[in-house]
């Protein structure tokens, strides 16, 4: 009869550890490239309007960001509580609108920058006389797609 097991014991060979480095780094890779790095500091209040027809934008890397409403309580003593415009993290003048939107487009790829879209993100309180100039800004900057941030109304 033949015998199936040899009476010395056998180890086990240690895991290489020369593709751990390699595994740890595309999992870094990955965390970074999924990861959204930067987010705005609101410093206006923002209370979106209610809206009926809604539609949902897509590709966010190709949106910029225009934010409208007074400042918030820990900038009233600086900025006063008329509305202001602020274009990341920082208030802005409408006169600026033009260079913010340059710079923006200079971030994109060439290829990407016919498809921007600006979202103007405006408190439902403010005057639709500022909401004008920030679009006759844009329409000086090309930037000619321009959707409205708001809400869903609640159907009662």
């Amino acid at each position: 009869m033949g015998k199936f097991g040899s009476g010395e014991k056998r180890e086990v060979p240690q895991p290489s550890m020369a593709s751990l480095s390699d595994l740890v780094f595309t999992f870094l890779f990955f965390v970074m490239m999924v990861t959204s790095m930067r987010e705005v500091t609101l410093k206006v209040t923002f209370r979106a309007p209610q809206a009926t027809e809604l539609q949902k934008l897509e590709k966010k890397s190709l949106i910029t960001f225009i934010y409208v409403g007074e400042p918030t309580q820990e900038f009233r003593a600086k900025m006063g509580s008329t509305t202001r415009v602020q274009l990341n993290d920082s208030f802005a003048e409408i006169s600026e609108i033009q260079d913010y939107i340059a710079q923006e487009k200079s971030s994109m790829k060439e290829e990407d920058q016919p498809f921007m879209t600006v979202s103007i993100k405006a408190d439902r309180e403010t005057k639709m006389g500022i909401i004008s100039d920030i679009k006759q800004a844009l329409r000086e900057a090309y930037a000619l797609k321009i959707s409205y941030s708001a809400v869903g109304r609640v159907n009662r």
